[in-house]
């Protein structure tokens, strides 16, 4: 495999920003790395970008090169933002100061995602070298910085620009191959609705022992809500009409996981749970891919401090994120949960339901000949031909791209299992990042040979 030593140096400095979208001190790291984004492209030949903000949101970086209207289009996809380093005393080096051991490059957005977003513009910049002044594919690019808090710029401006965006695919590399050596693309991701609930009591915070037993405690209506939304017997999601549009696990679906060397052993061992849970009828596979979860992300209330303090609190809250399956409708499941923990609030407390985001789930045919030529790129560069997956997450971007403006995706990652996104000591591996680039070229490569005239679904 070819190395790329130039380019991983140019990484380690992108790896120094720290971009942290969710804290409201890093907004000037946050247009520093857009600068360093829309540099690398301008970098590739491609002279017609844009950096901007949408309602004063971390920029949006646009770009677009268009030689050859007779041939495909495919729009790229990157987010340079990352997620804050808490705890940092776990990390063993500095989270913005990247470090090279064993090879592996260790720091914050390593492979989440500057590091995946990365091969998109080496690759693009050693192709511009070689096709000289007629490109023959037509590229487009959009690269935010809030994927990972909430996204809120780049869906307004993709939903009211749609003309720009159009193109016959969409290129993501945010994911991880199975495990090193299998490679693996999406077909399908779950969608999400996430809300949090606040249940409201006395006006006031209380003393135990002047109130308690007259006046309902928050935390105790909560977890009595808490209690109903889940059947833990059978797996059951207790929300009235959940269930209304949720499609079968379909035959492709179980023929592809047939190819999926899924270890449910495995997955419970890297879990520490002490046993596997979930829905009867679906194996665990199924369970985290093909059908919709309800899970209760965080609870608070009341004094969270060292020892004692005899209070009733006057609120308790919960965040509750339900992950949803394709045809499953975000809106119309919010308003069901809004109704159900309503009509299950007992008397002395409310209850209100404040939606926090949501995406739409995503499925697409993995025969198409986008994903066979994202599949035919990755087997040349790394020696297997992918196994195609069902993932249980969510991109929002992607239902964008795909439910919105009617294109396929190609979810095409190059991170591992073990990368530790979100957590401490966050880890690409430098073959990885090496093999991306060549696959990213391959890809390109192979839809410059597509027949002319595509036209654009």
């Amino acid at each position: 495999m070819r190395t790329y030593p130039e380019y991983l140096e140019e990484l380690l400095d992108f790896l120094r920003i720290p971009s942290i979208s969710t804290l409201t001190e890093h907004a000037q790291d946050l247009k520093s790395a857009a600068d360093w984004v829309a540099t690398r492209i301008r970098g590739a030949d491609i002279q017609n970008v844009e950096v901007f903000s949408v309602d004063g949101g971390h920029p949006l970086v646009y770009a677009e090169r268009l030689d050859n209207p007779g041939a495909p289009t495919v729009l790229m996809y990157g987010h340079y933002d990352v997620q804050p380093v808490d705890p940092v005393e776990e990390w063993d080096t500095p989270p913005f100061e990247p470090t090279l051991r064993e090879g592996r490059i260790y720091a914050r957005g390593s492979s989440d995602d500057k590091g995946q977003l990365a091969t998109h513009l080496f690759a693009l910049r050693d192709l511009s070298r070689v096709w000289g002044p007629r490109w023959p594919v037509n590229v487009k690019l959009i690269i935010e910085g809030e994927e990972e808090s909430g996204g809120a710029s780049i869906e307004k401006w993709a939903l009211q620009n749609a003309d720009r965006l159009a193109a016959d695919c969409a290129l993501i590399s945010d994911t991880a191959f199975l495990k090193p050596g299998l490679p693996s693309m999406d077909y399908g991701l779950r969608g999400i609705a996430y809300a949090e609930l606040e249940v409201q009591g006395p006006g006031r915070d209380l003393h135990s022992g002047l109130y308690g037993g007259g006046v309902l405690n928050p935390l105790s209506a909560l977890a009595r809500i808490i209690d109903r939304l889940l059947d833990l017997e059978s797996g059951r999601i207790l929300v009235p009409g959940f269930y209304d549009g949720v499609i079968p696990v379909s035959g492709l679906d179980r023929d592809q996981a047939a190819r999926v060397p899924f270890d449910s052993g495995r997955f419970l061992e890297q879990s520490g749970s002490p046993a596997l849970w979930g829905e009867q009828g679906y194996s665990v596979y199924e369970r985290i891919t093909a059908r919709p979860s309800l899970d209760v992300n965080g609870l608070w209330g009341g004094f969270q401090g060292q020892g004692a303090k005899t209070v009733i609190p006057s609120r308790a809250g919960a965040k509750v994120s339900m992950r949803l399956v394709p045809d499953q409708d975000p809106d119309d499941l919010l308003r069901k949960l809004e109704d159900y923990v309503t009509d299950l609030a007992p008397e002395g407390v409310t209850v209100a339901c404040r939606t926090i985001h949501k995406a739409r789930g995503v499925l697409m045919d993995p025969s198409n000949p986008f994903m066979e030529a994202a599949a035919g790129a990755l087997e040349e560069v790394f020696g297997k031909a992918p196994v195609f997956t069902r993932c249980g997450a969510s991109i929002p971007i992607s239902t964008i791209f795909h439910v919105n403006l009617g294109m396929p995706v190609l979810f095409m990652g190059f991170g591992l299992p073990d990368d530790g996104l979100h957590s401490p000591n966050e880890k690409m591996d430098i073959s990885q990042f090496y093999g991306g680039i060549e696959a990213v070229k391959k890809l390109l490569g192979r839809l410059a040979r597509f027949t002319a005239g595509r036209p654009i679904k």
